[in-house]
C-alpha cells in the first residue's frame, strides 16, 4: 500500500493522538473483559507480494498462511467480485478460527460511487456470506475524492446495509476530519447503525487518526514506512489497544501493510508477539524466516 507514503518518515511525529472523548463513552456501555477477540493479518497471501515468507515448494499459499495467522485482509475483492465457488474453496483450506475481512469492490465506492447499487451490492454479499462463520467484518473504503458533499448517498447505503452483518468504513477526503460537524455527522452515523469507523495510521495522513470509535470494534489498517521507526509504532499501538481493552473494547481487527510488502510478515510477527505478552493471548508465531531480533530487523531497511 503505497497510500500516505512519504519520503522521509524520521521527520513525522507518530504519536498517537488522544482517544476521542466519544470513544470512553461509547466503550463505557460495555462489558469489560481481559481477553479481547484479536485478528491480525496482512492484506494478501500472493508469494509475489510476500516475497521470502514461503518455504520453498509451497504447493498452496493460502492454506500456508492461514496455519500462520488468523485473518487476512481481503483486498483481492475490491479488484474483483469472486464468485461464490471460489469463496467455498478459500473456506475448505484454512482453519476453523481463521477469518476473512473482504473489501467491498470498487465498482461500489469507486466507479457507482454508492449510487444505484443494490443489485451489485447484493452479489458481493452473497458471495461473501458463503463463508459463513469465517466471514469476518466487511469493509469499504471510498475513494480520497469521495467527500462531505456525498454524505447522503453514504447516508443512504449505511441505513440500508443488512443489520446483521458487520461493517466497517473508511473515508480519506480531508474535508471529513478537518470540520468538527462533519466529522461528528459522520460518526454519529455509523454509531447509530453499528458501523465501525477505520483507523488508517500512515506516515503522510496523520488526520485519520482520529481515534473516534463508533462500536465495540476497532478496524486498523496500519501502514508501514519500511523504516525502523515501525516498530516503535507498533508498541504504540499495544498500550493504546491495552488502554481501549480497559475501557470496554472486545474486538479488535488489526491489519498491516508496508510499501514494501515482503517486509510486512516481520512486522506482523512482532506485534504478535507483543499482544500475546501484553493481554496474556497465545496467538500463532509466523514461521519461516521471520526472525525479529534487533539485528535482522535493522537490516530491513
Amino acid at each position: 500500500m503505497n497510500f500516505g507514503r512519504i519520503d522521509n518518515p524520521e521527520q513525522i511525529d507518530f504519536t498517537l493522538a488522544k482517544t476521542h472523548p466519544e470513544t470512553v463513552r461509547i466503550l463505557a456501555t460495555f462489558k469489560k473483559t481481559d481477553k479481547p477477540s484479536f485478528f491480525v493479518g496482512c492484506a494478501s497471501w500472493n508469494k509475489a507480494n510476500l516475497k521470502g515468507f514461503y518455504p520453498k515448494r509451497t504447493k498452496d499459499e493460502l492454506e500456508y498462511y492461514a496455519k500462520q495467522f488468523n485473518s487476512i485482509e481481503l483486498n483481492a475483492t475490491f479488484y474483483r467480485n469472486f464468485d461464490a465457488q471460489q469463496f467455498e474453496k478459500w473456506k475448505a483450506k484454512t482453519p476453523s478460527t481463521f477469518k476473512f475481512f473482504p473489501k467491498l469492490g470498487q465498482e461500489i465506492s469507486h466507479f457507482k460511487r454508492l449510487n444505484g447499487l443494490e443489485e451489485v451490492v447484493n452479489s458481493y454479499i452473497n458471495n461473501f456470506s458463503t463463508l459463513q462463520e469465517k466471514l469476518g467484518t466487511i469493509f469499504l473504503q471510498l475513494p480520497a475524492n469521495f467527500s462531505p458533499k456525498n454524505f447522503d448517498f453514504l447516508q443512504n447505503f449505511v441505513e440500508n446495509w443488512p443489520k446483521d452483518l458487520p461493517l466497517a468504513i473508511e473515508v480519506r477526503h480531508k474535508d471529513w476530519f478537518e470540520d468538527a460537524t462533519v466529522f461528528k455527522n459522520f460518526a454519529h452515523l455509523l454509531e447509530e447503525n453499528n458501523i465501525a469507523n477505520v483507523l488508517v495510521d500512515a506516515a503522510g495522513r496523520r488526520d485519520m487518526m482520529h481515534m473516534r470509535l463508533t462500536n465495540n470494534e476497532v478496524f486498523i489498517r496500519f501502514v508501514g514506512a519500511n523504516h525502523p521507526v515501525d516498530y516503535d509504532r507498533l508498541d504504540s499501538w499495544v498500550q493504546k489497544l491495552k488502554e481501549w481493552q480497559a475501557a470496554g473494547l472486545q474486538n479488535i481487527h488489526f491489519f498491516i501493510h508496508q510499501n514494501l510488502q515482503e517486509e510486512v510478515p516481520l512486522l506482523a510477527t512482532y506485534f504478535i508477539k507483543e499482544i500475546n505478552s501484553e493481554f496474556g493471548l497465545a496467538l500463532k508465531i509466523p514461521n519461516k524466516n521471520n526472525d525479529t531480533t534487533p539485528d535482522v530487523q535493522m537490516s530491513l531497511f
